[in-house]
């Protein structure tokens, strides 16, 4: 009988043999899904070079997800191009890291821009080519040796000056113009979000109260205006008995909400690259939404109640007895609606908030800056709920007339929604109906009782307002006018008259391929792409106070105007934003005449018709 130890080495060769095979396929596995996991240095690191004047270059580069670049291994030459030299270097702070390879680093996720300023000389060539170096690694520990890259860019000629007159370099090595210094200063044009998500990142908590202020600006905004009868609607329906302050507690309940719902879609926003209240401006859910206003605003006129079933409303009274937030919940869960669906407005703030958040990865501060954007906003709501429970009359026949006053807000707000879905004919009629219906409540067609009180007279000479105005809306729309606010712009007479046009010319584009082609096109001329939606309040502002300006067609009649309706918010839509980093509209983007886009200049929310000239004549 064999000795067992004996037996041992022929065991463990059999078993060596027997693994050969598995351990290959297991290792040639793990090489596959390694390789398929690691991207190509240049698919996980995409340079982009643009040219933003005669002597500042921008390199951008897109990182991949799971894949980060080093601040100090950049480096920018431009090797070959005499008369032509990279004087400084402006690389932001970036991210510390503790990296397993060189230590705690500044590193870069998502995106890294550094602006580079030239020095030149007058002879100096117009092209040149751009060496740029770095190096970056991926999470999953694998690092790719130095890279390098070149580019070629085609640099605007600079700006002639004076004869004898000599061109200085700044602090920031960029030329002075002559004559500066002695009271004419030259500033570098900065994108007003684009300097609001600098504000944040440098100042940081500090910034906090000055967003809050901005949410107080956009409290006027048409985006906000129909929650005020939204709100009202619900301090009324309380009944006659509601306090100051439970007034006061429902209406925080409502604004808490709507901003806990703006800083939880903006958040949204800023990680998916995506508008979140897009999703909730679908014609079905926009068209439930306002049937839902319009049962409400009847239920106000009396002309029925809206209960549940007795047996129901047995339960809920008991329910109600052990818990008194009921009530509280309901306005909150209308808070919430209202933000998503009422109010999907873009603003250079918001946009600073979101960039800040896409760039940094810091989360917690920019969620608190759009919280405190968003609680400025609701804090006229906030006050007006309040007062609108101490204001109220609490008892008699006033307590009907001021609920019926607020089914008509409700009726208003109904229609302000349809808007966006229904064509711009049917909607006028609409307002005409309802404004001719009030005035004849309002007795704006009955003869005046002699001694009737002074605010009867008043009342009436009210309605007949609301009549002539649903008479022009009625006029305005037989005639080819679409807009309830202007009912006869657009009319054969009074556009002759003030030589308006009836809107400005745009070249409709879908998809990427449009604008890239369209841009092409452009033969060097300057192109303007509007991104446009019909849910998109501001939108129309602009289309209704700035694109129809005489001055500003006339600043746009040599600029290819072009317009992306992204209303549908589809496939081809969501790529489009995707490529040009919009979260949302309005957003207006300039390209220049080497077809690149001058992201300084873009626009992002509503400019009024006199800044946008001023804006476009400095292209």
């Amino acid at each position: 009988m064999k000795s067992p130890l004996r037996a041992w080495p022929w065991l463990a060769l059999w078993l060596a043999l027997l693994a050969t095979p598995v351990m290959a396929g297991l290792f040639d596995r793990f090489g596959d899904s390694t390789s398929e996991r690691i991207l190509e240095a240049d698919q996980a690191f995409q340079l982009t070079l643009n040219v933003l004047d005669p002597v500042t270059l921008e390199a951008r580069w897109t990182i991949a997800p799971g894949y980060y670049l080093y601040r100090d291994k950049f480096r920018l030459n431009v090797p070959d191009a005499p008369g032509i030299s990279i004087t400084a270097l402006e690389i932001p702070a970036g991210e510390s890291k503790e990296d397993p390879y060189f230590g705690r680093q500044a590193v870069f996720h998502n995106e890294a821009v550094i602006v580079a300023r030239l020095q030149r000389e007058p002879s100096s060539a117009q092209t040149v080519v751009v060496k740029a170096n770095y190096q970056g690694c991926a999470e999953i520990g694998v690092c790719y040796p130095p890279l390098s890259q070149t580019v070629s860019v085609a640099l605007p000629t600079p700006p002639p000056h004076p004869p004898g007159a000599r061109a200085e370099m700044r602090a920031d090595d960029s030329p002075r113009p002559p004559g500066e210094g002695t009271g004419v200063r030259a500033e570098r044009y900065e994108a007003e979000q684009d300097r609001l998500a600098r504000l944040l990142g440098e100042q940081r908590f500090l910034a906090i109260p000055a967003f809050f202020g901005f949410g107080l600006l956009l409290a006027f905004t048409p985006c906000v205006f129909p929650m005020v009868p939204i709100l009202s609607s619900l301090i009324a329906g309380q009944g006659p008995n509601l306090s100051r302050g439970r007034a006061i507690r429902l209406s925080l309940s409502y604004v808490l909400a709507m901003a806990a719902t703006y800083t939880l879609a903006g958040v949204l926003a800023a990680l998916l690259g995506q508008n979140v209240q897009a999703w909730f401006q679908n014609p079905w859910v926009i068209s439930l939404f306002s049937g839902m206003f319009v049962l409400l605003a009847l239920s106000m006129f009396g002309l029925y109640e809206l209960q549940l079933p007795s047996d129901w409303q047995n339960r809920l009274v008991e329910w109600s007895n052990r818990q008194r937030g009921g009530q509280y919940t309901g306005v909150a869960i209308m808070g919430f609606l209202s933000a998503l669906i009422v109010g999907p407005c873009v603003a250079p703030p918001l946009i600073g908030v979101l960039t800040f958040i896409a760039v940094t990865g810091d989360l917690t501060l920019g969620a608190v800056a759009l919280f405190a954007l968003s609680f400025g906003m609701g804090v006229p709501l906030l006050i007006i709920g309040a007062s609108t429970g101490h204001w109220l009359p609490h008892a008699g026949h006033w307590m009907e007339r001021i609920k019926r006053v607020f089914g008509v807000m409700l009726l208003m707000v109904a229609l302000w929604l349809l808007d966006r879905v229904l064509p711009a004919a049917i909607i006028m009629v609409l307002w005409a109906t309802l404004l001719i219906v009030i005035a004849t409540y309002m007795g704006a067609l009955q003869p005046m009782v002699h001694g009737a009180p002074p605010w009867r007279t008043l009342v009436k000479g009210f309605g007949l307002v609301l009549l002539i105005y649903g008479v022009l809306l009625l006029v305005g729309v037989a005639a080819g006018g679409r807009d309830p606010l202007q009912p006869l712009r657009g009319v054969s007479l009074i556009a002759n008259a003030t030589g308006e046009a009836a809107a400005l010319p745009f070249h409709r584009v879908k998809t990427v391929a449009d604008v890239d082609r369209a841009v092409r096109e452009a033969g060097g001329r300057t192109v303007m792409l509007d991104f446009y939606a019909d849910w998109c309040v501001s939108c129309k502002e602009l289309e209704r106070e700035t694109f129809s300006d005489r001055a500003v067609r006339m600043a746009l009649a040599d600029v290819v105007t072009l317009q992306a309706d992204v209303t549908a918010n589809d496939a081809a839509d969501q790529a489009l934003l995707h490529r040009f980093g919009v979260i949302g509209p309005p957003a207006i983007l300039f390209f220049g005449v080497d077809g690149k886009e001058r992201r300084e200049r873009r626009v992002v929310g509503f400019m009024a018709a006199e800044a946008f000239k001023a804006h476009v004549q400095q292209l």
